[in-house]
């Protein structure tokens, strides 16, 4: 898959540079009592949304660690969160994570200290989002598609296309889509732009949504200046968005599936889909800080994390894939290897998984245009400039 690429050069430099730093657990201690973890809503859950659903409370009985949770809605603020410092864990998404082992604030797992590293997708283990010079700065938790939500009151079919958000039209219902969709409020949606314009406008050239040069960033750039004029709401929340979907009109949206399954529960005419260009998606992986204060909970955390009953219930819950995909079939949870399915487990190499921009590309071009480009521009799209 094009997406399973180390950084650039430069980029690994400075990764690598800070390795010999930072600290590797080289044995369990008694359990300091606590673990503090930033986590995406959704992930983490003790019953209290639904009392079906929770992967903490006997956790926390047989290990002697409560579960304390701060949740982030976007990749950057969980790096705002991480730099801050007080937590233990995150589970970082990919254009996260190397920024945050680039920054010294993650350290390098001792996965013979995680029993069930085995059980865990060989395609994840080395991933490059988590893997540097061999390294681990993390334990895989659960992947999926950014997928494509939409009414079924207004689209008796699927739509086959990201244009419906992306290109002014009329829509089945014979109204505008102005007002009536949304965008990720966060600067790494400017890949799905990009992943939109790869196959419209083949003659761009675009290979790899997340290493852009100039014109092929300009022209993502002016697709969603253009979108601006039609986005009725920049969402990072989830329950925002299910609220908009239900109250506000909105009809079709990027979104995650934990947002469908939450609007299908209630009833609502919902459904989604990973139209003909593909999606962006997320691997996320659990990461420990550099200065963990309980680093004992943390690997129980971690172990626990890649129990096939967490993991089946969570996919389940969040409409993620889990990272042992054991879970899908052996009946230890919730989930069930259609299910499974439902959730992409077999979209795994069309998804452009989500990964830190940077200014020297893969592929050899000093001109890509890096991450924090994207940000200040992201933020002028949004405000309207």
């Amino acid at each position: 898959m094009p997406t399973l690429k180390l950084l650039a050069t430069s980029a690994l430099a400075l990764v690598t540079a800070v390795v010999p730093a930072l600290a590797q657990v080289a044995a369990l201690g008694t359990p300091e009592g606590q673990v503090n973890i930033v986590a995406w809503p959704g992930y983490i859950e003790r019953g209290e949304s639904d009392a079906a659903y929770d992967w903490v409370t006997k956790f926390e009985a047989a290990s002697g660690c409560k579960v304390n949770v701060k949740t982030a809605n976007t990749s950057d603020e969980m790096v705002a969160l991480m730099n801050g410092g007080g937590f233990d864990l995150v589970t970082a998404s990919g254009d996260a994570s190397l920024r945050l082992v680039a920054g010294g604030k993650v350290q390098p797992i001792n996965t013979a200290l995680i029993p069930s590293w085995g059980k865990v997708d060989k395609r994840l283990q080395d991933a490059p989002w988590h893997t540097v010079d061999g390294v681990h700065y993390g334990v895989p938790y659960q992947w999926g598609p950014n997928v494509l939500m939409y009414n079924t009151e207004v689209y008796k079919e699927a739509p086959k296309s990201w244009n419906i958000v992306f290109e002014a039209m009329d829509l089945p219902d014979g109204k505008s889509n102005e007002g009536r969709v949304q965008a990720y409020d966060g600067p790494i949606y400017i890949a799905d732009a990009a992943l939109y314009l790869k196959t419209a406008k083949p003659e761009l050239g675009i290979t790899d949504p997340y290493e852009l040069t100039p014109d092929q960033y300009a022209a993502a750039l002016d697709l969603l200046r253009g979108q601006r004029k039609l986005v009725s709401r920049y969402w990072h929340d989830a329950t925002i968005q299910t609220d908009d979907f239900k109250n506000e009109g909105v009809v079709a949206s990027g979104s995650w599936p934990y947002q469908v399954n939450l609007l299908v529960g209630e009833g609502a005419p919902i459904a989604s889909t990973i139209p003909a260009e593909g999606a962006t998606g997320w691997a996320d992986t659990t990461m420990m800080a550099t200065d963990a204060a309980n680093p004992t909970c943390s690997y129980l955390w971690m172990e626990h994390t890649l129990n096939s009953n967490l993991q089946s219930d969570v996919s389940v819950w969040f409409g993620s894939n889990p990272v042992v995909p054991e879970a899908c079939t052996d009946g230890s949870g919730m989930q069930t290897a259609e299910g499974c399915t439902a959730n992409g487990i077999e979209t795994f190499d069309k998804i452009s998984f989500w990964k830190t921009p940077v200014a020297k590309c893969a592929a050899g071009d000093d001109a890509c245009v890096p991450y924090a480009t994207w940000v200040s521009d992201y933020m002028g799209v949004v405000g309207g400039n």
